[in-house]
């Protein structure tokens, strides 16, 4: 490459260089320096060093670990739900082939409706007493009243309550990857091992799985980091409640953040929350996309 040619590709850059710098590099530093820090909303300009006090009170605090359980219990659910849907359909599209069309078009429409607005639908189909999903169960005769399931005012399963309308708002992009990764499988190594003798399910263990690897860590590691960053389509349907049962991690940061105004602890805990998250998403990655790296095969 020319020097000119060098010089053009750095112009290109520059804009998205200074847009990463300017909205990303430096408040991630502000974060990290704050974390170090006591420091008050409303006088950001008073702060006082208090080097890992804050680290500390996150590790121990039982608030802060519960959180932490409860977004990789949500995670764990919307990642399980959305990949095994999300396969199942892709699956069913990559056989119908071009018959699948107008399935795929519908399929995609909920990626089109904001969290917010997927939450808002949910609380209202969900709430207690007068939700349309209790009504129609009872008119199923599979509740004898409107009130016997709390979706989002029972603690035991107000998490998977809230998780459904991300399921529903995402299992389409899961579906649209995977069915781009199996159109992309060549189909001479599908025929060559059907010619060998291959069924189906020796078909899709040794030929498509493996093929699909790469896609199948690229698709977990999108949605896990999205997923366990939660907050707006939680927080329209229950705010954390009912008395923290489906307060993430995300939604602590906020309210230390925001409500009671303690800066640095806020600080801290997100530090902690974005080391913890890197440092499974890498691990999941590399698990999936070249697991002999990590047994040491390479």
């Amino acid at each position: 490459m020319s020097r000119s040619d060098r010089r053009y590709v750095l112009l290109l850059l520059a804009p998205a260089t200074v847009f990463l710098a300017v909205f990303v590099a430096w408040p991630l530093l502000n974060l990290f320096r704050d974390s170090f820090y006591e420091v008050g909303l409303m006088t950001p300009g008073e702060r006082s060093f208090v080097g890992l006090e804050n680290f500390q009170r996150a590790l121990t605090s039982s608030r802060v670990g519960g959180a932490a359980l409860r977004t990789l219990a949500y995670t764990g659910i919307v990642l399980t739900a959305e990949f095994t849907l999300g396969f199942g359909v892709a699956l069913l599209f990559n056989s119908l082939g071009r018959r699948s069309e107008l399935l795929r078009t519908i399929f995609l429409f909920p990626l089109m409706i904001p969290p917010i607005v997927a939450g808002l639908l949910w609380r209202f189909l969900l709430i207690d007493n007068f939700g349309i999903v209790n009504h129609i169960l009872r008119q199923l005769g599979l509740l004898a009243s409107t009130s016997d399931i709390a979706w989002l005012g029972d603690r035991d399963i107000v998490l998977f309550s809230v998780a459904l309308p991300d399921i529903w708002l995402t299992t389409s992009f899961v579906t649209l990857v995977l069915y781009t990764g199996l159109q992309n499988i060549p189909a001479s190594l599908l025929e060559a091992a059907r010619i060998d003798g291959a069924g189906a399910l020796q078909l899709f263990r040794y030929v498509t799985l493996p093929l699909l690897r790469p896609v199948i860590a690229v698709v977990l590691f999108i949605r896990g980091i999205d997923a366990a960053r939660a907050f707006d389509i939680i927080w329209v349907q229950t705010e954390g409640g009912p008395r923290f049962a489906s307060e993430v991690l995300s939604m602590h940061i906020y309210r230390n953040m925001i409500r009671y105004g303690d800066v640095g602890f806020a600080s801290a805990i997100a530090v902690l929350f974005l080391l913890a998250m890197l440092a499974l998403s890498l691990l999941a990655f590399f698990s999936i996309w070249r697991p002999q790296a990590l047994r040491g095969d390479a």
